[in-house]
């Protein structure tokens, strides 16, 4: 395999050049390789004597992605480490945004051929350049070929950043929802991230808080995305999606509206509602990819979560039996997942036939929910004042009381 030497500050652009277009035209004999493989050379000493750096750019990138398949990861690397070096040589914010796209574009046009690598290049020109909006193009374009290639874990981590990326792009409502849906599909790809997956489509719903009715409607379809994802998902059982404007116009859609009845089913009302919605609705799961069993089980424990919210502290088992549709012997078992799903912490008497709930989750977080913290808050809040105000009075009698021990001690001569 031809190595690539460079020699000077110039060289490694025509080497480049030679050794893509060397292999580009190998299989046409020497007497059309040759010619051909002079005039690219020549083109690019002229645009590199004339400073037309973008120019060069697709004239290698262009070789490169002929090639890309016939030469090995590190030559590969090489060739692309070259390339993506010509963004030092522009000083323009407009022609490094151009200069970028160019080498992403080419970069994620093979997903199929060496994807990690492609990844490692485009990880490369987002760390070369300094342009806000040029490292968001990168970034677009690296989570386009993760999944198109099949690579995802590899992006998955800088996920975690993504809000201090966000700050730093400085980008629009619109490129943020961008970014959001381009990380969502990623997500998707690897079913135990399906929690993650749907708080990006969360991210992306909320964009829309203060729309009017047609940019809402654009939301429509992942609205009901995610509300299909949520019910899905056998281990999720809260969410904010039941207020939210994007998700709210469902229910005045007809085509949707039964969505939107099921989602709010899932997070306010217990199991009868829900059969009563599968009865009146005999096609709706399958058309949606939803499992009837998987459905009834999530509803189970979201009506035990409902009973546990009781302000009172203590479920009758037969209050589980009846509102979970349950057999007596299937009781203690539902409380049991309840409690390994973490949705409740409780101990059961078996002897009184009741459970003690000592917490419950929220199935939302909403208004309510917020006021209610709010309430708790003010109280324990008052209670602390409570306490300092009790321990600053006992500390002025007590100064009181040795001031006067004090005084009794002395005497007149």
């Amino acid at each position: 395999m031809t190595t690539i030497v460079p020699t000077s500050e110039v060289d490694p652009y025509l080497a480049i050049v030679r050794f893509t277009s060397q292999l580009a035209w190998a299989d046409a004999g020497p007497e059309v390789a040759e010619p051909e493989v002079s005039r690219l050379c020549r083109e690019a000493e002229d645009v590199i004597i004339d400073g037309k750096w973008l120019d060069l750019a697709t004239l290698m990138v262009t070789s490169a992605d002929l090639v890309s398949s016939k030469i090995s990861e590190k030559d590969l690397e090489c060739t692309y480490t070259i390339i993506c070096s010509l963004v030092k040589n522009v000083t323009s914010p407009e022609e490094v945004l151009e200069m970028v796209k160019v080498i992403a574009s080419k970069v994620v046009q093979q997903p199929n051929d060496k994807a990690s690598l492609r990844l490692k290049i485009l990880f490369s020109l987002y760390n070369l350049v300094d342009h806000p909006n040029a490292r968001f193009q990168v970034y677009m374009k690296a989570l386009e070929l993760a999944v198109n290639g099949k690579v995802t874990e590899y992006i998955v981590p800088s996920f975690k950043k993504i809000d201090s990326f966000l700050k730093e792009w400085n980008i629009d409502i619109k490129d943020q929802r961008e970014v959001f849906l381009a990380i969502a599909k990623v997500l998707r790809e690897n079913k135990s991230l399906a929690k993650e997956s749907l708080q990006f489509v969360t991210k992306y719903l909320a964009t829309f808080s203060n729309e009017d009715t047609q940019v809402l409607s654009e939301a429509k379809e992942e609205a009901v995305r995610a509300v299909i994802e949520f019910v899905k998902a056998p281990n999720i059982f809260q969410c904010d999606l039941l207020d939210m404007p994007a998700v709210a116009q469902l229910e005045k859609d007809p085509n949707n509206a039964p969505v939107y009845q099921l989602l709010k089913i899932f997070l306010t009302q217990r199991l009868d509602a829900y059969m009563e919605f599968q009865n009146a609705n005999s096609g709706f799961l399958q058309t949606y990819g939803l499992v009837e069993a998987d459905c009834v089980a999530k509803m189970r424990l979201l009506s035990l979560v409902d009973l546990a919210s009781d302000e009172s502290g203590k479920i009758p088992y037969v209050s589980i039996k009846n509102t979970l549709q349950v057999n007596d012997e299937e009781v203690e078992l539902w409380v049991v997942k309840a409690i390994t799903a973490k949705l409740v912490d409780c101990k059961m008497n078996q002897m009184n036939q009741v459970v003690i709930v000592s917490r419950c989750a929220e199935r939302e977080f909403g208004q309510k929910q917020w006021q209610f913290l709010r309430t708790k808050l003010a109280a324990w809040r008052d209670n602390v004042r409570n306490v300092i105000s009790t321990i600053e009075a006992n500390k002025t009698t007590e100064e009181g009381t040795q001031t006067s021990s004090a005084a009794q001690g002395l005497t007149v001569r």
